[in-house]
């Protein structure tokens, strides 16, 4: 991305899209008891505050009524068929792993198969993005946690604790490709979780060949254990190589999730907040709900007078819907430089 003189004047910025992540899949209802849905209607309102309080997109679990995360299909499309009801214009996001909570006390925290998350292409209704992890095998959620984070919650408990700590994410190329192509061929926007500058050039990649032939829409995921420190370096080094046509979310976790949403409003990049990623206010003197976290937000970017993008802005600014016909224009929409005519192209740069 290119950062001209007066880029962070706020007249020179998009409207700001707030995604809210409010389902908390790591954490169980009694971690923030009355904030935390579980009831199918609990979660649908919740879609709905998160909407009224200023967010246009929506990252999406689900949750049975024993308060784990479910990894049943039908459920997702009971709440997208309840919030698509409540607030039609809200965008929903479903997260890829469906679910990766462990299924019994003890179990590990793991992403289901291959097949079953390829399924997420059949969801009905379809959801607008599902997020595609590119690029990592660990994912350790915890590496940024301070044990003031997590006490009084159900990651006290060594066994859950442990089961994030260690858990890995299959997200392999063949597997990536296919997933990609169901989604598009379903309408659906891939939405990139991109976790360092390596998995960015592989969506590239994906790109030149034409596996996705789309508004390139991405999340920059700065949560360490395996993926990028939340830092100004680490940051700058990701954007710098982002193409000026992308939509590019900040996304942190614990107490990174405020400072690294506040240089993503100054810099005309958009953010994500939610008991997903944190619970607690700055100084942990109290928990911190998605519908309060979403308002600090708006208040915040407010009185850097850069405006909230309205559901219909935040639609058009990511191009929800659009695919393109081919891989030159895919590459010049989003801002790439174009593949290189003849001469050896590598064997990633073949065209699929």
């Amino acid at each position: 991305m290119n950062f001209l003189d007066g880029h962070l004047v706020a007249e020179n910025q998009q409207p700001l899209i707030i995604t809210a992540a409010p389902y908390a899949p790591s954490w169980l209802p009694e971690d923030f008891p009355g904030e935390i849905p579980v009831t199918m209607e609990e979660q649908i309102q919740k879609a709905v505050d998160c909407y009224n309080a200023g967010a246009q997109v929506l990252h999406l679990h689900v949750r049975e009524l024993d308060g784990r995360g479910s990894k049943r299909l039908s459920k997702f499309n009971e709440l997208i068929a309840g919030v698509r009801t409540r607030v039609p214009d809200m965008i929903i996001q479903v997260g890829g792993s469906i679910s990766f909570a462990p299924e019994t006390d003890g179990a590990a925290a793991k992403w289901l198969s291959d097949d079953t998350r390829h399924m997420l292409a059949e969801l009905d209704p379809k959801p607008d993005q599902v997020t595609v992890t590119i690029n990592t095998s660990q994912m350790n959620i915890l590496e940024q946690f301070d044990a003031r984070d997590i006490e009084g919650t159900s990651m006290e408990d060594p066994a859950v604790f442990n089961a994030y700590k260690e858990m890995t994410v299959p997200a392999q190329p063949g597997w990536a490709e296919e997933h990609i192509r169901r989604l598009s061929a379903a309408g659906i926007q891939s939405a990139f979780q991109c976790y360092n500058i390596n998995s960015f050039e592989s969506v590239e990649r994906l790109m030149r060949r034409g596996i996705y032939k789309g508004p390139l829409v991405l999340n920059w995921v700065a949560i360490g254990g395996g993926m990028d420190q939340p830092s100004v370096y680490s940051l700058a080094n990701f954007v710098r190589a982002v193409p000026d046509g992308a939509v590019l979310t900040v996304e942190a976790s614990v107490l990174n999730v405020l400072p690294i949403n506040l240089m993503g409003i100054a810099m005309g990049l958009h953010v994500r907040c939610g008991t997903e990623d944190n619970l607690w206010n700055q100084t942990r003197t109290r928990k911190m709900g998605t519908v309060e976290q979403i308002e600090q937000l708006v208040r915040i970017a407010k009185e850097c007078s850069r405006p909230i993008a309205t559901p219909a802005q935040a639609r058009e600014i990511c191009q929800i819907g659009v695919f393109y016909d081919t891989v030159e224009e895919s590459l010049a929409r989003n801002g790439f430089a174009p593949n290189r005519n003849g001469a050896q192209q590598g064997f990633l740069r073949k065209v699929a």
